[in-house]
């Protein structure tokens, strides 16, 4: 789209320093040249511009989701879904799966994703015996709705050269039941290891990303910070298809994977590929590394005990001393470094590691990240401050997840996600769905930091309730912040890339109540409309 395009008569939210909200915008070519009153804007119109009456609804900057991952999220779309609504007991899921059988050849992969036993009739997990039953000619695999836990049958465990001999790796549980048999469940680093041998072909992941491109753009997400992807050749075939323009929307790539985080960040970190590399399309992110588990495992690592088991403090896939190994080294090389950290114990460790490395190679604008920031109670909020770190949290979390962490955490909730505190600490947060964790809907991410409540109503630490602009904010400039970006996208300021979208409705007149329902009619990314349902051309 060369022409000029202006938008007309509408809610402006240009995100801002001084979060104005104005009436109109002029777009030529891929860059914001002018912003303000309608008036304003008519006096760019001649012969060859396009006119967008927005009749009053809102135009805001592109959506940013500052943690998700595309390549799996894509790739569970071609997968049994546990989160249909038709599926409410284990009998509901092995039914759906003995039918995939039946249009399955023998020996390819059986999948299902989003189980999440709490919220299933039985309360449990299917057993391995169950699945045998329903097939022992195909590996079959359930990923848990956190992506760290999976059940596999033995076909699959087999593949994975898993039996009752296979140790425990650093990191992971392989459980086994009272008399030294499997039981099918994989936590942790296990079960991300056996992700190496449940491998998607080429075609998989190539289908896989269009449809994870085009679910989020439709949403009005117009850049991602990818936060791994399955492997090595999963992220080579995400560049790929970037360079080709067969993916539209921006990504900051984190240099981490799901499978095998670690010897991947390393491989990376040798090969000299610095944060920063690439293009306003594709950039390389920060090297990323895990250090505890999920948030509805529970298998977070905590200083104290889970309020649903005392006795329980999470897993810890490091040493603080192994973490500085790979992330000091990082820091010293001049890369961007972030954790997966859900816990107050797993933050804590990594906040050690930071401090460590800034002591012994002082650095400016490091702007190193903490990808969740679960438990971030006031003294690890303090640190953060210091340590000027950028911190993650997961707005929709607690919509999906709440009941079970007042079950799981306690009071401890209060400091969960905490935006409220980090906005007021001036601390800059920027939010992420964690997609397929979770639903990718910005909005709904947005509804739930300014309600703070599940989906059942029940208040969630509401302490931390934001404002509606606050809220944008952790989603547009603070995100852009996140990934070194803010001078170049983020808000609708003359220079900025053309990356916006228009919302059914005013925003800023919706109900809290009912955030979580805004649609989007239109998505631009770099100038070009690459979403659009419907709306006014004069």
């Amino acid at each position: 789209m060369n022409a000029t395009v202006v938008f007309l008569n509408g809610e402006v939210i240009t995100v801002d320093n001084n979060d104005a909200v104005k009436q109109a915008i002029a777009i030529s070519g891929n860059k914001i040249i002018a912003v303000g009153s309608t008036v304003e804007i008519e006096q760019l119109i001649d012969s060859n511009t396009k006119v967008i009456d927005l009749n009053g609804k809102t135009l805001m900057p592109g959506l940013i989701d500052a943690h998700l991952h595309l390549v799996p999220y894509g790739v569970n779309q071609l997968s049994i879904s546990c989160k249909d609504p038709a599926i409410l007991s284990i009998e509901d899921l092995l039914t759906a799966i003995s039918e995939r059988v039946k249009t399955t050849s023998k020996g390819n992969w059986i999948r299902a994703w989003g189980y999440n036993e709490k919220s299933i009739k039985e309360q449990r997990y299917p057993t391995l015996q169950e699945l045998d039953a329903i097939s022992t000619d195909h590996p079959i695999i359930i990923n848990r709705t956190c992506g760290h836990i999976g059940i596999a049958n033995s076909a699959a465990l087999k593949l994975a050269k898993i039996d009752e001999h296979t140790p425990n790796p650093q990191g992971g549980i392989i459980e086994k039941d009272s008399l030294g048999r499997l039981t099918g469940r994989l936590m942790e680093n296990s079960f991300m290891r056996f992700n190496e041998f449940a491998r998607y072909t080429p075609e998989e992941l190539e289908q896989a990303m269009q449809i994870a491109q085009q679910h989020f753009i439709e949403k009005g997400i117009t850049s991602i910070h990818d936060a791994g992807t399955f492997d090595q050749e999963s992220f080579r075939l995400m560049q790929l298809a970037s360079h080709r323009s067969d993916l539209k929307i921006r990504i900051y790539a984190m240099i981490g994977t799901v499978n095998d985080c670690k010897q991947f960040t390393l491989n990376m970190l040798k090969a000299g590929v610095v944060t920063g590399t690439g293009n306003d399309f594709f950039k390389i992110g920060p090297a990323k590394l895990f250090t505890d588990g999920s948030s509805t495992g529970p298998t977070i690592a905590t200083r104290e005990g889970y309020t649903s088991n005392p006795n329980d403090c999470g897993i810890l896939y490091y040493s603080e001393e192994e973490l500085y190994e790979v992330l000091g080294e990082a820091h010293k090389r001049g890369y961007q470094v972030t954790v997966h950290a859900q816990g107050d114990k797993a933050i804590e460790m990594y906040l050690n590691v930071i401090e460590r490395a800034l002591k012994e190679s002082p650095r400016d604008n490091h702007r190193h990240r903490i990808e969740h920031a679960g438990i971030s109670t006031p003294d690890l909020q303090a640190r953060m401050k210091e340590l000027q770190m950028i911190p993650i949290p997961n707005p929709p979390f607690p919509y999906e997840f709440g009941e079970s962490y007042l079950q799981d955490y306690g009071e401890r909730t209060n400091f969960m996600y905490p935006a409220r505190d980090f906005i007021d600490q001036g601390v800059i947060a920027a939010a992420g769905s964690d997609a397929p964790v979770t639903s990718y809907d910005p909005f709904l991410g947005i509804h739930t930091s300014v309600n703070r409540e599940v989906k059942s109503g029940i208040p969630f630490g509401q302490q931390q309730q934001i404002t509606l602009l606050e809220a944008i904010r952790l989603y547009t400039y603070n995100a852009a912040y996140a990934s070194f970006d803010e001078q170049i996208k983020g808000s609708l300021e003359v220079g900025k890339l053309a990356d916006l979208i228009v919302l059914d409705r005013s925003i800023l007149s919706t109900k809290s109540s009912n955030i979580k329902d805004i649609g989007v009619e239109l998505t631009m990314i770099d100038g070009e409309v690459v979403y659009e349902q419907s709306y006014s051309v004069i």
